[in-house]
């Protein structure tokens, strides 16, 4: 039987405060909280933003969230992890600092933020899963710890995971520091020589110090690399290379991986929330915001891969373009294929629009 995926259709630029009104109505109409129990820890993830970026989804829809769960007799909590790279998300401090900058204060959200991984990313759990890549990854320990989880995620391009959305906000985004390394672990990058500047942008960036300029031409030491990615983010000159056919593939298949892990530990006591507005070219991790299409809705639903795999066509069905068109031109669907290689959820869904509802 197909998962079903409600999706609530918005205006382009609609304010938050009506979106959370929206969502409100049809998680408590349509029951969508009911396996949350009394007494439950509620893990809220979300993902922060970066520094300047803007698409994240607000404070607004957490304060609602939160309210619903309470109702319940439940204990909720804002979590995230932290990141590889360098920048304000890289430790515990510097991440909430920036997640109060952003206006998640517990004042704006009624809920505290928890970070799931500890003060340096290191506080883990091996899982054990039925993968092809691995038999056990490393999660975060305040997410194998909690009862249950709502899972809120904003879809984005991505520059190597093709999109982001529930199955990275999982695989990625609830992964231990070290889980994060081993995702990386495969994707080497190089230095197109004869269009470095030597800006030293990206040995600045590089979270493991692998890229020393020299000569006035940056060098990476593949021993040191763990892969990440942020040197061609940061790089203005097109000067970092990386091989895609080796790269968006494997990390794609191990995020799927480790998202298993999270709903090994789950089950019937995870939800799914994407939200299809301020939809940029790249993720939210990014210090910059580029619009791509214009705002389109809210998912529900229970299946990580059903909601991905809906978010996905909607954005291209709405656009009137293809989304490596919009973002980047690597080969984007690749989670969602080995997920249902895997058996693991469905890419194939019910869509059941609820605009009746309003």
């Amino acid at each position: 039987m197909k998962p079903d995926v409600y999706f609530i259709p918005i205006k382009d630029q609609e304010p938050d405060d009506v979106i959370a009104k929206k969502l409100k109505r049809v998680l408590i109409e349509k029951e969508f909280l009911n396996f949350i129990e009394e007494k439950d820890f509620v893990a809220v993830k979300t993902h922060f933003g970066e520094n300047k970026s803007k698409g994240y989804v607000r404070p607004v829809i957490f304060r609602m969230l939160a309210d619903l769960i309470k109702k319940r007799k439940a204990l909720p909590f804002l979590t995230e992890t932290s990141t590889l790279y360098r920048g304000r998300r890289s430790n515990a401090v510097d991440h909430l600092e920036l997640a109060y900058d952003h206006g998640f204060t517990y004042d704006k959200v009624k809920m505290p933020i928890i970070m799931a991984d500890g003060i340096l990313g290191d506080n883990e759990v091996s899982v054990k899963i039925k993968g092809k890549i691995y038999k056990e990854v490393n999660i975060a320990l305040e997410i194998v710890k909690v009862q249950s989880m709502v899972v809120v995620s904003h879809f984005t391009g991505h520059i190597v995971a093709g999109f982001g959305a529930a199955l990275k906000n999982l695989g990625m985004g609830c992964s231990s520091r070290m889980g994060k390394l081993i995702q990386h672990s495969t994707a080497q990058p190089s230095v197109k020589k004869d269009k470095c500047t030597g800006c030293k942008e990206c040995e600045r960036w590089c979270p493991t110090g692998a890229i020393k300029v020299k000569e006035g031409k940056a060098e990476i030491d593949e021993n040191v690399c763990i892969g990440c990615g942020e040197c061609l983010a940061v790089c203005r000159f097109d000067a970092i290379y990386y091989n895609w056919g080796e790269t968006y593939e494997n990390l794609q298949k191990k995020i799927v991986e480790h998202a298993m892990g999270v709903m090994e530990l789950k089950k019937d006591k995870i939800i799914f929330i994407n939200f299809l507005n301020r939809i940029t070219k790249e993720c939210d991790c990014m210090n910059k915001y580029e619009k791509i299409t214009e705002d389109i809705g809210v998912l529900i639903s229970y299946d990580p891969v059903a909601i991905d795999s809906a978010s996905f066509e909607l954005v291209e069905e709405k656009s009137g373009k293809e989304l490596k068109d919009m973002s980047f031109d690597i080969p984007n669907r690749v989670q969602l294929d080995y997920s249902e290689e895997l058996n693991f959820g469905s890419k194939d869904y019910n869509l059941i629009d609820i605009t009746s509802v309003f």
